[in-house]
C-alpha cells in the first residue's frame, strides 16, 4: 500500500483500541482491527504520544454526531467522504433512508479496503459507492461518474486531511468542494493550529511523521477566516474536550479562545454560504 496510507493504518488502529474499551469505548467501529494491517498499530506505538489516542477517539465521535445530527436537521441524502481510508462510517451508522455515501481515495486503498471487508462479510447500512481518484488531480469527474449529483445538497465529509496538505491546497480543495455544492450543502472537517506544529511537545511525533514520508504541513489559528475563505460558514467549532466533544475524556485543559500561541485541533461543522 501507497505511503500515504500508512495514515489510515494507525487511525485504524486507533480506534480499534477505542472501540476495545468495552462499555467506556465512545463508539463501536468492529472493523478496524483488520482494517489497521500490517503496520497500523506499530505505527500507533511509534505515534502515540501526546493524546494521539484520545483525539483520533474523539474526533471519530465528533464526525459521528456531526453526520447523523446535519442529516437529520437537514435532510441531506447525498454524504462524501473525501480521502475516507480505512473509515467504515458506511457500515457502522445507522442512515436515514435513501442516503448515499460516496468514498473517495486512490485507487490502491480502495481496492485493499474493499478486499479486506468484503473477506470480514461486511455489509454496509446504506448505498455505499467507491470512487477511486487522486485527489492531487481532477477528482470531481470520477465523483459524478459514480453518480454524484450536484444539483443536491452533500455532506462533505473531510477527516484528518487538511494538515497533510499545504495551506494552498487545502484553500483549493475548500473551493473544489464548494463548485460541487448545491445550496443546503455543508462540511465536517478538523484542523490544527500552527502553533501546534511548532510546539516540542508534538515534536516526536511530527518528526516520525515527516520520516516516514507523511509530514503535516499546515495548521490554522483562525479556522472560521480560513473556511470563510472559500465559502464556508462555520456553524460549531469545538475543542476535545469541550461539551459535545469528548469532555471528560481528554487529558488536557481546554485554552480560552483568546490565549495565543496554543497547541489546538478544532473540529468543525460549516454550511456552504455561496459560491
Amino acid at each position: 500500500m501507497e505511503a500515504v496510507s500508512y495514515t489510515a493504518q494507525w487511525t485504524a488502529a486507533a480506534r480499534a483500541v477505542e472501540s476495545e474499551r468495552g462499555d467506556e469505548a465512545m463508539f463501536d467501529d468492529p472493523f478496524a482491527r483488520e482494517l489497521a494491517a500490517p503496520r497500523g498499530f506499530e505505527l500507533l506505538e511509534k505515534y502515540g504520544g501526546g493524546g494521539l489516542l484520545p483525539f483520533i477517539a474523539i474526533r471519530t465521535k465528533y464526525l459521528d454526531d456531526s453526520v447523523d445530527t446535519i442529516l437529520r436537521d437537514s435532510g441531506i441524502q447525498q454524504i462524501v467522504f473525501v480521502a475516507a481510508g480505512m473509515d467504515t462510517r458506511a457500515f457502522r451508522l445507522a442512515w436515514p433512508p435513501g442516503s448515499t455515501v460516496y468514498e473517495v481515495d486512490h485507487e490502491a486503498l480502495v481496492t485493499e479496503k474493499g478486499r479486506r471487508l468484503a473477506e470480514l462479510g461486511a455489509h454496509p447500512t446504506t448505498a455505499r459507492r467507491e470512487v477511486a481518484a487522486d485527489l492531487a488531480g481532477q477528482w470531481l469527474p470520477a465523483l459524478y461518474d459514480a453518480g454524484f449529483d450536484r444539483d443536491q445538497p452533500t455532506l462533505w465529509v473531510a477527516e484528518g486531511l487538511m494538515f497533510f496538505l499545504t495551506q494552498e491546497q487545502a484553500s483549493e480543495l475548500l473551493t473544489v468542494l464548494g463548485s460541487a455544492s448545491a445550496p443546503g450543502s455543508w462540511l465536517a472537517v478538523d484542523f490544527v493550529s500552527k502553533a501546534l506544529l511548532r510546539s516540542p511537545f508534538s515534536g516526536s511525533f511530527l518528526n516520525g511523521l515527516r520520516d516516514d514520508g507523511t509530514p503535516w504541513l499546515f495548521g490554522t489559528d483562525e479556522p472560521e477566516e480560513f473556511l470563510a475563505g472559500s465559502g464556508w460558514k462555520v456553524r460549531e467549532l469545538k475543542e476535545p474536550g469541550e461539551a459535545g466533544a469528548g469532555q471528560g475524556r481528554w487529558p488536557y485543559k481546554v485554552q480560552p479562545r483568546d490565549r495565543r500561541g496554543a497547541s489546538r485541533s478544532w473540529l468543525v461543522r460549516a454550511e456552504f454560504a455561496g459560491h
